[in-house]
């Protein structure tokens, strides 16, 4: 099942998607449907199943936007988590690679949250913004200690997820959450696939494209941690709420790893993508 928040006739409102249509649900938002639990999102899938095939809206028709367009609380982040993006960021820095013995964990602020078509802001404090295409999930039952073994029971399903980034204020700031949480960069979507529809321990295609030529391209199954085992190791000691969104690092490809390197300008349009979920495209616009 694909969930998603869509804008029709300037209403947004929580829907199912349905080959190329979309089929409202009652509820007052995506968020509201996921808090309200497992009988909330099994009544959406028995509306969407019993739908006839000209119920709710065409795709072509309405505008879709972050699946959960004001999150609960801070999406959270894994960094450094893609073999071959550990070695290219190690080779960038002049350093030896190394990869990490638990997972790293940043937060991403939540209006740098946005949608799939939304324009992506490159403000003059930056002059090295960057792309990064990531995998990401949605806590569907919340927890604290969560063993790896039972994560199935607390996913709800999974998103594209473009972790842009101003490298600049990356380093500058000597952490990442500046850098990481400027407005409107965190496009998120297109839909969230619910977790019986995406195996997530086969191998995923994931990538992404800079007006059309292909920057990163490369297999979830590259990751040093896996979903189970990001889950388990961030609900330790830290009750994870409906609703929260954990995304979990970034394969090789990036700008910063690339000879010379590339930083996204006015004008670029990314699109990234994961096979089995679908893809986002979104423009760089200087503000």
């Amino acid at each position: 099942m694909k969930l998603a928040t869509f804008v029709h006739d300037g209403v947004e409102r929580p829907g199912v998607v349905v080959g190329d249509r979309i089929v409202p649900t009652t509820d007052a938002s995506l968020l509201a449907l996921i808090q309200a639990g497992p009988t909330a999102v099994t009544q959406a899938r028995r509306l969407a199943e019993a739908s006839a095939t000209d119920a709710g809206y065409r795709l072509a028709d309405i505008s879709l936007r972050a699946p959960i367009p004001v999150p609960p609380r801070n999406v959270f982040c894994v960094g450094r988590n893609y073999k071959l993006h550990i070695e290219e960021g190690a080779r960038a820095r002049g350093v030896a690679a190394e990869y990490p013995p638990v997972p790293e964990f940043f937060t991403k602020a939540t209006h740098a949250v946005c949608g799939p078509d939304d324009v992506v802001r490159l403000p003059a404090i930056t002059k090295k913004l960057d792309y990064e295409v990531e995998l990401a999930f949605v806590v569907g039952k919340g927890g604290r200690d969560i063993k790896a073994q039972d994560a199935a029971e607390h996913i709800l399903g999974y998103v594209v997820l473009n972790d842009v980034t101003a490298r600049d204020l990356q380093k500058g700031h000597g952490q990442w959450f500046k850098g990481k949480s400027l407005d409107n960069t965190c496009p998120i979507g297109p839909w969230i696939v619910t977790s019986d529809e995406f195996d997530v321990t086969a191998d995923h295609r994931i990538w992404l494209s800079v007006n059309g030529k292909m920057r990163q391209d490369s297999l979830t199954t590259d990751m040093v941690f896996d979903c189970a085992a990001i889950l388990e190791s961030l609900s330790a000691g830290l009750t994870l709420e409906p609703g929260d969104i954990v995304t979990t690092g970034t394969p090789s490809g990036v700008g910063l790893g690339l000879e010379p390197q590339v930083w996204l300008r006015d004008g670029d349009v990314m699109e990234a993508g994961i096979d089995g979920i679908g893809s986002i495209t979104n423009t760089i616009r200087s503000v």
